[in-house]
């Protein structure tokens, strides 16, 4: 077997507050493959986003192993970690935050190839023109600054920024959730357009359902630092094992369905004062003492899934879930 572009063995990332610590990542292993498109999803504060920051090491990690063709990327040291900066980028959520609004956007999307050392000046300018022109903007916009555009054309220019050093992987935290319905649409197919274009792959982090069904090609579910399910996304939308599962994707409108369900009950625990056993147990309907007194490990069910619990979903009884049409 090959090795995968990106392998994450038990990482951890851990926050020292004064009332304690935060456990935002405890202990998340995953995978992705060239090409591939993995959707990470769960409730906010489930730590989606720290994974993501994790990875490029915006944050650093408590402990564990971040693989990158085999190279555990964790420990390095600026200078070393500057290679495989070039390999892995970031599309944030809010491309205004995310925007230096004192530079032009032809700055913004020349600086990188200027830290790396990337060309001469006439070949970046380059550059900069061919990958605005691929993301859909006129090269007027090289001499504007951020706040002279909506949101889906500053997200675009993240998006822009991000594919300058032509990366292997993008990990895209929520890069649609603060736009309109019909611009989503189009940032998505954007994306789409250029994994087909370069062989990209995404890590691609979303709380919107609906919109990693139609994108991803596997889907993982965490909920309070943990990964409990992990399975392709058509596999995963048919038979959902793990009970968060069911209960993200039974609080999507369907109206297919007579009866819409009932919505998960109970706040999300805070990850200072984490639950004892199973973190899930305080508002799963099929809790046991079991799940109060030990935590379930992921482990691989019959129908390939990976679920953390003690009591999933029983696949060839539970009426599945109704899968949209694939993707165009």
């Amino acid at each position: 077997m090959s090795t995968p572009l990106l392998s994450v063995s038990d990482l951890k990332t851990h926050f020292r507050l004064p009332k304690g610590v935060l456990r935002a990542v405890d202990g998340v292993s995953l995978t992705v493959e060239r090409g591939e498109t993995v959707g990470l999803v769960g409730e906010s504060g489930c730590g989606k986003s720290t994974l993501g920051r994790t990875l490029l090491r915006l944050e650093e990690p408590t402990a564990g192993r971040i693989e990158i063709d085999g190279t555990d990327i964790a420990p390095l040291r600026p200078a070393a970690l500057r290679p495989f900066r070039r390999r892995l980028q970031m599309v944030f959520q809010d491309p205004f935050a995310s925007l230096n609004p004192r530079h032009t956007i032809g700055e913004i999307l020349g600086t990188p190839l200027a830290v790396h050392g990337l060309g001469t000046g006439a070949e970046r300018q380059r550059q900069v023109q061919q990958i605005i022109d691929q993301v859909g903007l006129p090269r007027a916009a090289l001499q504007r600054y951020p706040h002279e555009f909506s949101g889906g054309q500053r997200q675009r220019i993240g998006i822009a920024r991000a594919l300058i050093l032509r990366p292997e992987l993008i990990v895209c935290d929520e890069p649609v959730s603060a736009l309109d319905l019909s611009i989503q649409a189009q940032i998505l197919n954007l994306l789409s357009a250029m994994k087909a274009e370069r062989g990209l792959a995404y890590l691609f982090i979303s709380h919107d359902l609906s919109v990693v069904q139609y994108f991803a090609d596997r889907v993982i579910v965490m909920y309070l630092g943990r990964v409990v399910e992990s399975a392709d996304r058509r596999s995963l939308w048919a038979r959902p094992r793990h009970p968060y599962t069911r209960a993200l994707m039974d609080a999507v409108p369907d109206p297919a369905r007579r009866r819409q369900a009932a919505p998960l009950t109970g706040d999300l625990p805070s990850p200072q004062n984490l639950p004892t056993g199973c973190r899930f147990h305080p508002r799963c309907p099929r809790a046991s003492a079991l799940c109060t007194a030990q935590e379930p490990a992921l482990q691989a069910a019959a129908d390939g899934h990976l679920v953390a619990c003690h009591h999933p979903e029983p696949a060839p009884h539970t009426a599945p879930i109704a899968f949209h049409p694939e993707r165009k």
